[in-house]
């Protein structure tokens, strides 16, 4: 078995940042009316401004694999080329497409040369997923190198286009035409970007971080699905897929939309949260006052307290000042989120040798979480 480290992090931000009152410039407005929800939603997560891959006129700049690629480009030098990367792993919850998948996508964008493809899915656990699959194949001896990264594209999902059908036919039932605040929720929640971590056999560079171990949880076996997209849930919990809807209903119902159920967000994700993190602590034998930085995947800054106060509960308390956060400047990109946060704190000139660093993600999909806890070298 060989140690494995993150010798390097990129990054890709398309276009310029999006603040709160531009919003709707970029994803429209749906009846022609501003969304009731938004300041409320906005209030909660404390998110200031965001990037999309979208002009003002909704027309998209970047594919979700043209993000991928340019934040891969920024691992790439002298010491490291496209020519050296032995495997691509590649997460997302917003593929471009259903098939090819989307790891092959970004590959045949960098025009390389034959490398090793892994393709995670999901919603924010899927940039975790991806790191696993390098950081095993290179713990293995696999390969000497990964290539992995968490990237979003959504901002094309969310534009007021998609949902004017469903507003159509509230019309025609006579029905009052606001679209559930299930679907309205995450259009002020998510947005694009992308980023990358190269991972070696051996430290390079002035800071690596060596990896101690991963650890993963799912809670799908007794909790039904929460955030989901491609099909709806039926009253008994189940989820009935898009194939299974006739065509007009795709529309008519906003069945690609993603979605979020938030009552069952709130009663799961924070309990969930603090049992499986002292789960994966406790199996490692690591305290919480052997993390010197916690980077937790947020969605919103609303959980933040609750979710500080169910660690206490667990016997897990992390004083404020160990907390790395930049969901507010970025917004909440899913799986690159983790990303993207230790992209910023390695370049910050805060960390120092032997500085323990915890990654911790949530995902909603269907409960599950991902942790990854890192040694400054």
């Amino acid at each position: 078995m060989f140690d494995v480290y993150i010798t390097k992090t990129g990054k890709y931000l398309p276009n310029q940042a999006i603040s709160n009152d531009e919003m709707e410039n970029y994803l429209g407005l749906i009846n022609e009316a501003t969304s009731k929800a938004r300041r409320i939603i906005l209030r909660n997560n404390k998110i200031v401004s965001r990037y999309y891959a979208i002009d003002e006129n909704g027309n998209s700049t970047h594919s979700n694999a043209e993000l991928t690629k340019n934040a891969i480009n920024e691992l790439f030098d002298q010491g490291f080329t496209a020519q050296d990367m032995e495997l691509l792993s590649c997460g997302t919850s917003t593929p471009d497409v259903f098939l090819p998948s989307h790891a092959a996508m970004v590959h045949g964008l960098l025009k390389n040369k034959s490398v090793e493809l892994n393709s995670s899915t999901g919603v924010c656990c899927a940039g975790m997923n991806s790191l696993k699959f390098g950081y095993l194949s290179v713990k293995s001896g696999n390969t000497k190198n990964a290539v992995c990264t968490g990237s979003e594209k959504v901002s094309t999902w969310m534009k007021s286009e998609k949902y004017e059908q469903e507003v159509v036919n509230l019309k025609h039932l006579e029905e009052q035409p606001i679209v559930a605040f299930k679907k309205d929720f995450l259009r002020w929640m998510l947005s694009d970007g992308a980023a990358a971590f190269l991972l070696e056999n051996e430290p390079k560079g002035e800071i690596s971080l060596k990896i101690e171990w991963m650890e993963a949880f799912s809670y799908a076996h007794e909790l039904e699905a929460c955030m989901y997209a491609g099909g709806d849930k039926l009253e008994n919990g189940e989820l009935k897929s898009w194939s299974d809807y006739q065509p007009d209903e795709w529309l008519n119902e906003s069945i690609f939309s993603i979605k979020q159920d938030v009552k069952l967000l709130d009663k799961n994700i924070l309990i969930k949260g603090a049992q499986s993190m002292k789960e994966a602590l406790d199996k490692n034998n690591v305290s919480a006052d052997q993390i010197d930085y916690f980077l937790p995947h947020v969605s919103s800054h609303y959980f933040v307290e609750g979710l500080k106060k169910s660690f206490e509960e667990n016997g897990m308390i992390i004083p404020n000042e160990k907390w790395f956060m930049n969901l507010a400047q970025v917004g909440n990109v899913g799986s690159a989120s983790i990303y993207l946060a230790l992209n910023e704190l390695m370049n910050s000139g805060k960390l120092k040798k032997g500085d323990k660093v915890l990654l911790s993600v949530p995902e909603s999909g269907r409960f599950s979480y991902a942790y990854a806890y890192l040694t400054v070298c």
